[in-house]
């Protein structure tokens, strides 16, 4: 039986009906052509399975010269978090010392981001990747490992041995560090208005708001997509009942923001009858008024920490041992007091 016939270039552009060089620019992430064209191309290179050809790689060298993050989050949501614009400044920062670049894409779905790095592996696009949101039994682990592709977690605790290296915070020590605070003030009842039930650091800040009972403190989560909207909406239904939580604790500075106009909204006062913190912080948490205690971190420093250490990893020949990111803080302000 005959061998099947490896797809070309000039293949993909006679699918796509667009020129060679065209193909060419997409399947490379070089500008030249639409957004809507370079989809199109790559969902045909996709489909047929293209790989670039060995003589291909050596005309064009084994390295691409650029990392890739793909970003599983709506374009408002992402606009919007003071955590990804400082986490993509510090990640800009130390690439632009060693002269790489980073193309980052936004993703709909766990699937649509495990579908984006096979692409980028198969046309040789990125050297390695950063990932974000780690899950237990995350797929997308043992799909950067089949592909060989060099990969950098940040992760709220360390990896196991056969995964991707892992640059990480101890989301538990930080959790500890905000609800610990909450109940010592005396707060007996405290909702964690957190992102998607099924991130790490999602589970690790429930595991600690429940371990709260020994204090007496009853706790309750309710998951969202981080957007404020959903936000705002889990606040007033809190506030809408008979009986109201203490301290409501959210997921980023956003939410927490958004959380904190509905209390004003409801003329609930901050913090006399309700005390609001966040995971995140940013300069417009500490603006408003009265001003959001927050977990405060350099996210700046961590993107340039995961940078280098991706760089380290595509240069090293084994996945190198985890590294434990800058340590995050609690800065107390006014959003936050003892319950009347």
């Amino acid at each position: 039986m005959s061998k099947a016939k490896r797809v070309t270039i000039t293949d993909i552009a006679r699918l796509a009906g667009v020129s060679p060089g065209a193909v060419s620019f997409a399947l490379n992430g070089r500008p030249g052509v639409s957004e809507q064209t370079r989809q199109r191309i790559l969902e045909i290179a996709e489909q047929h399975q293209w790989l670039p050809s060995s003589a291909a790689r050596a005309l064009v060298g084994s390295r691409a010269g650029v990392i890739g993050f793909a970003v599983n989050r709506s374009a408002g949501t992402l606009g919007a978090e003071a955590f990804f614009t400082d986490l993509i400044a510090g990640v800009q920062s130390a690439l632009a010392t060693n002269r790489i670049a980073m193309q980052m894409v936004l993703v709909a779905s766990l699937e649509e981001e495990v579908a984006t790095y096979r692409r980028w592996r198969s046309a040789n696009q990125v050297d390695g990747v950063i990932v974000i949101d780690p899950r237990d039994d995350d797929p997308r682990l043992t799909v950067l490992r089949d592909l060989d592709l060099p990969a950098v977690v940040i992760g709220s605790h360390a990896s196991d041995d056969a995964h991707p290296a892992t640059i990480w915070l101890d989301d538990s020590q930080v959790a500890h560090a905000l609800f610990d605070y909450l109940a010592a003030l005396g707060h007996r009842s405290i909702v964690y208005v957190a992102g998607p039930a099924e991130f790490q650091h999602t589970r690790m800040r429930t595991e600690v708001l429940v371990g709260q009972k020994d204090r007496g403190v009853t706790g309750e989560v309710i998951a969202t997509d981080f957007s404020p909207s959903e936000a705002a909406n889990a606040m007033r239904r809190l506030l809408s009942r008979r009986e109201r939580p203490s301290a409501v604790v959210f997921d980023n500075d956003v939410m927490a923001i958004a959380g904190l106009r509905v209390a004003q909204e409801m003329r609930v006062s901050v913090p006399g009858d309700l005390s609001i913190a966040s995971f995140d912080d940013s300069v417009v948490a500490g603006l408003v008024h009265p001003s959001i205690t927050c977990i405060t971190r350099d996210t700046f420093g961590l993107g340039a920490d995961a940078a280098d250490f991706l760089l380290e990893q595509i240069d090293s020949v084994e996945i190198l041992p985890d590294r434990v990111g800058p340590l995050p803080g609690l800065t107390v302000r006014e959003s936050t007091a003892a319950p009347r």
